[in-house]
């Protein structure tokens, strides 16, 4: 998974940096460097990302149910 698509998921979403990381449960730094490409995702990251590239509506449900 490139790191264009990373950020290219949490992009459909409309959400920031940080809620995404909220709902994805990982720190909004590791977030950021995987859009950048410095860190690639894990098989179940790499799943979630996918997930949120094809409904993005569900990673904003997250959010919500979390705050």
């Amino acid at each position: 998974m490139e790191a264009n698509e990373v950020a290219k998921a949490r992009n459909k979403t409309g959400l920031s940096q940080r809620e995404v990381a909220a709902v994805l449960q990982i720190s909004p730094r590791t977030l950021q460097e995987r859009e950048q490409g410095r860190r690639s995702p894990s098989g179940p990251a790499k799943a979630l990302i996918g997930i949120a590239s094809r409904h993005p509506e569900i990673i904003r449900e997250g959010l919500e149910q979390s705050g």
